[in-house]
């Protein structure tokens, strides 16, 4: 089996205002005062702290992430932020398709696939987030349903630029609910499947995060289900003690 590094990308979503930094240094002090983390570490706040994490966070190894990005490299789009920028000001990867973009803009597959097209030619690394409804679990379409937003909103680029796929299922995000192991083992075997149809051996390489209430109490063992190669999280991530207690579960 292909030996992955694993990733640990935290997502602060809408929240985040400049003393939040202090837990940004809290989390490097455990970074670099621990033991060292056998994962990459990436924070994606908010972008009006975007520049400050990225020149925080570089002694100590933190990555920086935006949340979104528009399709256009520039243009008239009023509160809008462009790949570009994002690398910019410091950003090393990016989220595209967040379930909460697609729900709260409309964001189709195409829209996601463009979007991460932007990003690899602004040089950032695209994390594609897929996932299903409740309703589509319910119905029994979970699988197709993931398989098709892989093939729709990852673009043909991946094969030679690093993209990383996290799956969220919906009804997990913010609920308190987690899928069972079982769950996630059978859906990350799904997405690698996928990717290795479509890509070959560059499909083997490619990290699948698994998100969706990925907290302390239960990160040990989703982590170590067989392709998960780590994780994007939400709410834990805000908290220095929290997210490093995820990191440290790789």
């Amino acid at each position: 089996m292909t030996t992955i590094s694993p990733l640990i990308a935290g997502n602060w979503k809408m929240n985040g205002l400049t003393h939040s930094l202090e837990e940004l240094s809290e989390l490097a002090r455990l970074l670099t005062t621990g033991e060292a983390p056998r994962a990459l570490v990436v924070v994606c706040p908010p972008a009006t702290l975007l520049a400050a994490v990225a020149a925080q966070g570089a002694s100590s190894g933190i990555l920086a992430g935006g949340q979104d990005c528009h399709t256009d490299a520039s243009g008239a789009h009023t509160g809008d932020i462009s790949a570009p920028m994002l690398a910019d000001a410091g950003a090393q990867f990016v989220i595209v398709g967040h379930s909460e973009r697609r729900a709260d803009h409309g964001e189709s597959d195409g829209d996601v696939r463009t979007k991460a097209e932007a990003a690899i030619g602004a040089g950032l690394k695209p994390i594609i987030c897929v996932g299903e409804s409740e309703a589509q679990r319910d119905a029994g379409e979970a699988e197709s349903v993931v398989v098709q937003q892989l093939a729709n909103s990852i673009p043909d680029a991946a094969a030679q630029h690093e993209v990383i796929v996290a799956y969220e299922p919906i009804w997990a995000i913010g609920t308190g609910r987690t899928p069972s192991l079982d769950d996630i083992r059978q859906m990350h075997a799904v997405i690698r499947d996928s990717l290795v149809q479509r890509f070959g051996g560059a499909g083997e390489t490619i990290r699948i995060l698994y998100g969706g209430s990925l907290k302390p109490v239960n990160a040990r063992e989703i982590l170590a289900v067989d392709h998960v190669n780590g994780g994007l999280v939400g709410g834990a991530s805000l908290l220095a003690k929290d997210f490093y207690t995820i990191i440290s579960a790789v």
